[in-house]
């Protein structure tokens, strides 16, 4: 396992070239319970970006996988993830590289472009749609820290909920740190910065992400954003799917449309 420490918080992390180098770099940030073998190696990213000839880079955020487990929720500050990102990219002196996170790798890779816009080429925002600019839903207590927490899966009876915790346990995920991560307080996204955005920007998610809405929606934010919607999956099914992967290389080939703004 390779790793490095970031503000004194050890991160895992895989760095993979093909063979002879590649000309291009992608960093992969994945989503909430899940973790870089399961988001990103599982799901065929990996020989998906190598058979492209690009090098890729995938950590464990803070709390997932094989990363430090911290049990404060301050230490999941979404400038905190953000900061692992880039001082990983520091580490392996990566100047600039391609962003792709996913669901709540989303906000880490918002957050890593609007810090340092010089130092993505293209930004790639999956498992999330215009829900993600609507204010947060009025939630009574803590359930999904509740849902890790409990002894007793099968007392959980919100089935998001119920998914999310089982997901966690065949991960082998540490539920307490997990808890810790959702009641974590972060101020809204600053709209403003992401119009402000200069790079790129790809909003993509299944049809039947209920809890992501229309990417098209997100999409409208960013001055040069374009979406797609993967017909027939929801937001667990759409990460593997193919349709997804050709949306991402149709992307960074510059093959969707090529006027800015995409909407009128």
């Amino acid at each position: 396992m390779a790793s490095f420490t970031s503000d004194g918080v050890q991160i895992a992390y895989d760095d993979i070239s093909p063979p002879g180098g590649g000309e291009r770099t992608v960093v992969l940030i994945h989503g909430f319970v899940s973790n870089r073998n399961e988001g990103w190696k599982r799901t065929g990213w990996y020989q998906a970006f190598e058979r492209r000839r690009m090098r890729v880079i995938a950590l464990d955020q803070r709390g997932h996988g094989e990363s430090a487990k911290l049990y404060e929720p301050e230490a999941y500050q979404r400038e905190k993830l953000a900061g692992d990102v880039l001082a990983l990219m520091d580490h392996l002196s990566v100047q600039r590289a391609e962003v792709f996170g996913y669901s709540m790798g989303t906000r880490t890779a918002l957050a890593v472009a609007m810090a340092a816009p010089e130092r993505v080429s293209n930004l790639i925002l999956g498992g999330v749609g215009g829900k993600m600019l609507e204010p947060a839903p009025v939630v009574v207590g803590e359930p999904m820290a509740e849902a890790m927490l409990t002894e007793d899966p099968d007392t959980i009876t919100q089935s998001m909920l119920k998914s999310f915790r089982l997901f966690a346990d065949e991960q082998g995920e540490d539920r307490k740190a997990l808890a810790a991560v959702t009641r974590v307080t972060n101020p809204p996204l600053d709209r403003d910065a992401m119009a402000a955005l200069p790079m790129p920007v790809l909003v993509v998610a299944g049809e039947g992400d209920t809890g992501a809405g229309d990417p098209e929606g997100l999409a409208r934010i960013f001055p040069h954003g374009r979406s797609v919607t993967v017909p027939g999956c929801d937001h667990f099914s759409a990460i593997p799917h193919a349709l997804t992967k050709a949306a991402v290389f149709d992307f960074l080939d510059g093959l969707l449309d090529d006027d800015f703004p995409p909407f009128e």
